[in-house]
């Protein structure tokens, strides 16, 4: 079987929607690719992510490795500490019109992806609802209607945070790690929003394991596709600006193999027609990664 391929894109910052957007638009525009963009809307805090250095054993590796959204600039890692945290999507509206009007789906990261990542298995209910609550509002105010899917910074979810997505009637969610389409089960309790799992790892995760470079990632990241579907996570500070030669090569190869291209929401469609399964949904450690993310624990 040919492979099938969705592609996510993750835009966590000020500069990632600014510059890699755009560049990850004309790379999908080049290749004829449709794909779905997760937009963060509220303040870039980047620079308080940093904390993380503390907090999670082995990050400062990662990001020597990779540079992740830190390759973004050194002004950007003031954000949020020394300088006052540019507004997303207020500032790059156009930008995010433009991903729609090229016919990619759209949907909402966050409102602050930092704050979420880190905070959210501490942040009270209402907290969250909050978050989620402004990203939406200004979401309509910028597509002229409401969010449809919503995928989490980091791969981090709570049972509350799967109540209020039920709560705001999303079609589907990305905010997993997984195998295939489910319906979540978290905390004893079962959710009616689909999700569709990051099935691949992202290049942030593979870079410097196992001998891979930014020279051959991309060829690391060939071997692992696999018959069936395919949902693989591209960042916009790093497809869309170090690695966006490479990205671009990436998907013109698998062109020439005959790689079948979905967006988010057509896989959905499609995990819908043969009943999903539900699955336990658990915060754990996936190799590569320092600390936590929401793992499909398939029952």
């Amino acid at each position: 079987m040919t492979p099938t391929l969705a592609l996510k894109v993750d835009v966590a910052s000020y500069r990632g929607t600014r510059d890699g957007v755009p560049r990850l638009l004309e790379i999908l525009s080049r290749c004829g690719i449709r794909a779905t963009f997760y937009f963060s809307l509220g303040p870039d805090t980047t620079g308080k992510a940093l904390r993380r250095i503390f907090t999670r054993p082995g990050f400062l590796r990662q990001l020597a490795r990779s540079r992740g959204p830190f390759g973004t600039g050194f002004t950007s890692l003031l954000y949020g500490i020394l300088l006052p945290p540019p507004m997303i999507g207020a500032s790059q509206a156009e930008v995010l019109r433009e991903a729609a009007h090229q016919g990619h789906e759209v949907g909402i990261h966050a409102w602050d992806p930092v704050k979420w990542e880190d905070l959210l298995p501490w942040l009270p209910k209402r907290v969250a609802l909050l978050e989620l609550g402004r990203a939406s509002a200004l979401f309509e105010e910028i597509f002229g209607r409401r969010c449809t899917t919503t995928a989490a910074p980091g791969w981090i979810v709570t049972p509350d945070a799967l109540e209020i997505q039920d709560a705001l009637q999303l079609d589907f969610c990305s905010d997993t790690r997984g195998s295939f389409p489910f319906y979540p089960v978290m905390g004893g309790r079962r959710f009616r929003t689909l999700q569709i799992p990051t099935t691949l790892p992202p290049l942030d995760e593979l870079l410097g394991a196992a001998g891979s470079t930014s020279a051959n990632v991309h060829d690391r990241m060939l071997e692992r596709l696999r018959p069936g579907l395919n949902v693989h996570t591209v960042r916009a500070e790093l497809e869309g600006m170090s690695l966006a030669a490479s990205f671009g090569g990436f998907l013109e190869r698998l062109q020439e193999q005959g790689c079948r291209f979905l967006t988010l929401g057509q896989a959905a469609a499609e995990a819908r027609q043969s009943a999903p399964p539900d699955a336990a949904v658990v915060l754990g450690e996936v190799p590569g990664r320092p600390g936590s993310v929401a793992r499909q624990v398939p029952q």
